[in-house]
């Protein structure tokens, strides 16, 4: 008896069911990037404000009937600014430069070791250091202000670019070990061994293959920390007593009196301030990126 071939089943029909949705996603889609958009330029409103504002005059910011857009552009503004006799700015720029670039490098050069031991090692009071190194993340420079001239008076390193170092290395420790000791926990500890086993030392695993995976890590605290120091004002505007040695957060405020204030440089020094910052996210966005989303996938 001849048997019979089962028939392959017949494709099915396209129908229109499905293209609602293809239709709604570029909608979708639209619709999610005019509200970033609408949202970004809000943002954005200040900081062009601003800009617009360093290339005024004086007397045209204080206007009775004041223009976004500057009626007689001054360029001059900043390289006038770098000469007033408020503040000696120049020198207020690098100062800011060199405590932040040395608070970062002492965080990195404490943290990292710090957060590779608390990771691979169950000591004894291991939760309780972890649980102090967070309650530091709660304290503010402001609150102890008053202990710390004291302390730096006591030393003789007050109103040195050292106090102010230590101050905002010390403040942003705490950060920097708590997101690197959770980027440390998620590298496995086998491949340590393996590596260990094939003849490297503790130190050239830490090198070599340890850090070059948790480079996101330290990229994330590296900008958060630097951010942070270039834009502490609170302890510096009380440790720092001198000019010259005060950071552009504290000589931002020379230009404000009470009876007048230099709007133009106040606004020209912003943006000097912002620019710098804005370079360095620009350069290691994505590793930035990839820091602060690591560990959400698996």
């Amino acid at each position: 008896m001849a048997t019979q071939v089962p028939l392959a089943p017949a494709p099915p029909v396209p129908t229109s069911a499905g293209r609602p949705h293809r239709i709604a996603a570029p909608r979708r889609r639209w619709g999610l990037t005019a509200v970033g958009a609408v949202i970004a330029f809000l943002f954005l409103i200040p900081y062009v404000v601003m800009l617009l504002g360093s290339f005024k005059t004086k007397k045209e910011i204080l206007s009775i009937e004041p223009t976004y857009l500057p009626t007689d552009w001054q360029p001059r503004n900043y390289v006038t600014m770098w000469d007033t006799p408020e503040t000696p700015l120049p020198l207020n720029l690098i100062s800011t430069i060199a405590i932040s670039a040395a608070a970062t490098v002492l965080v990195l050069l404490v943290a990292v070791p710090a957060a590779y031991y608390t990771s691979r090692r169950r000591f004894p009071g291991r939760l309780a250091f972890l649980f102090l190194v967070l309650i530091t993340q709660m304290l503010q420079p402001t609150v102890l202000a008053v202990g710390l001239v004291r302390q730096f008076l006591a030393i003789g390193i007050h109103d040195t670019w050292l106090a102010m170092i230590l101050v905002n290395a010390a403040f942003n420790l705490s950060f920097a070990v708590w997101i690197l000791h959770s980027f440390f926990a998620t590298i496995p500890v086998e491949l340590e061994e393996a590596a260990m086993l094939d003849g490297l030392s503790h130190l050239q695993v830490l090198r070599k293959i340890t850090l070059p995976l948790v480079w996101p890590g330290i990229v994330t605290a590296t900008i958060f920390t630097v951010v942070a120091c270039w834009n502490e004002f609170a302890a510096s505007l009380v440790i720092l007593t001198t000019d010259a040695n005060q950071p552009l957060s504290v000589a931002l405020t020379k230009f404000v009196g009470q009876y007048a204030t230099s709007w133009h440089y106040v606004f020209g020094i912003s943006v000097v301030s912002i620019v710098p910052v804005a370079i360095l996210f620009a350069l290691i966005e994505r590793r930035l990126v990839g820091g602060l989303t690591a560990g959400s996938v698996k």
